[in-house]
């Protein structure tokens, strides 16, 4: 049993995690600025994103490795199926595993979140709840999954910007506030940028595969001006949140994400081979995650 740690650790790709979490830290601290905030909700929410998140990596590697996407000309990370680490059956069992974990996490932060005073509410999130395990599944598993058809991007803005953000906000407070919407929109669009920069490095194998990423669709050149305009639209949306919703200098602090998040777009626009995209992947993935801490905090000092 003890032999398969590190291959499941590998498979759960835990580098992807801060990332993941970005919404909750925004939407928590938004709260707690409204004198909302709870622990447990806080925990609990993490907790479920964290395994919704590697329900994410795992399901991908089950798609992937078994349509043969993931092979000797992909450049990334070697997967789990990918290296025989582990079989297809095992993954599969995995999945099924970590969807009773989801189940779990879900049905508690509901009850500390609603309790029994908001049914409504309560059932609206454990529905939401399901769509984020679809997602996850059906990013790369099924007859027709999403990701092969160039559909990730607008399943990550909504799942990692818009719900994780405002969710998470809506949790502790029970309402929805206008000054959430921007953050969160800037959010989806970092998310964006992180999973549009994996396709591109991946694009020579996913085309060869036959998985039509958006980076597949558009090609190298464009998909590099989108991925640049994705960065740039989420660095004026955060720009223009902090000046319509200033309430003391310290709502500036998350600008210091700026400077790596420009470094990265003159890097990547430099960048020729698709190969030397992997770098710069955890370059934008932490510059994102350092954005959500430093705005939160920032928004409540």
């Amino acid at each position: 049993m003890f032999k398969k740690t590190k291959p499941w650790l590998s498979a759960f790709r835990l580098r992807t995690l801060p990332l993941s979490v970005s919404g909750i830290i925004i939407g928590s601290c938004f709260a707690h600025y409204n004198g909302k905030f709870d622990g447990y909700i806080m925990l609990f929410a993490i907790l479920l994103t964290i395994a919704l998140q590697v329900l994410s990596n795992i399901a991908n590697d089950y798609g992937d490795g078994i349509k043969g996407t993931d092979n000797d000309d992909r450049i990334g990370p070697a997967r789990a199926i990918q290296s025989g680490t582990i079989t297809p059956e095992e993954m599969y069992d995995g999945i099924k595993m970590n969807v009773l974990v989801v189940i779990v996490l879900t049905v508690s932060l509901i009850f500390v979140s609603f309790g029994s005073k908001y049914l409504f509410y309560a059932l609206l999130f454990f529905l939401l709840s399901g769509l984020s395990v679809f997602a996850a599944i059906n990013y790369t598993v099924g007859s027709s999954p999403y990701g092969y058809r160039g559909l990730g991007d607008v399943f990550v803005f909504i799942f990692f910007g818009l719900l994780s953000v405002i969710g998470s906000y809506f949790l502790y407070t029970k309402q929805l506030d206008h000054h959430i919407v921007l953050p969160a929109v800037a959010l989806g669009f970092l998310s964006m940028g992180v999973l549009n920069l994996n396709n591109m490095r991946d694009i020579n194998s996913d085309a060869l595969a036959g998985k039509e990423t958006l980076a597949v669709k558009l090609g190298r050149r464009k998909a590099k001006i989108y991925h640049i305009t994705l960065i740039i639209l989420a660095i004026i949306v955060s720009f223009v949140f902090s000046i319509l919703y200033y309430s003391r200098p310290t709502i500036f602090l998350f600008y210091i994400a700026y400077i790596p998040m420009i470094i990265h777009i003159i890097k990547v626009y430099k960048t020729v081979e698709p190969r030397n995209y992997d770098p710069q992947l955890k370059v934008l993935a932490l510059s994102t995650f350092l954005f959500a801490v430093l705005l939160g905090v920032g928004y409540i000092l």
